[in-house]
């Protein structure tokens, strides 16, 4: 699983937000806020390919929180993305 890379993650006035650019900006008509931890997901899939298990792996390592919520919080998080078509 990857970003498509016609999506950038932004700080503006102090939030994390996702912003559609080139082609992209013609058919994403909507603002998306990011939290501490979806911004580190978003950042780990705009690098690289990742299944969700890695993504859980340094999730855990990164944050305290146990393997099983990591994975539904990812799970959630991967299908939101997912929705709003900002996956390749």
């Amino acid at each position: 699983m990857k970003i498509k890379d016609s999506f950038l993650m932004k700080t503006v006035a102090g939030k994390i937000i996702v912003v559609p650019v080139g082609n992209a900006t013609l058919d994403f008509n909507a603002v998306v806020s990011l939290n501490e931890s979806g911004a580190f997901l978003f950042s780990l899939l705009q690098q690289n390919d990742h299944t969700e298990a890695e993504l859980a792996d340094k999730l855990v390592a990164e944050y305290e929180v146990d393997r099983e919520t990591a994975e539904k919080d990812i799970a959630r998080f991967i299908e939101k993305i997912s929705d709003a078509g900002m996956m390749e």
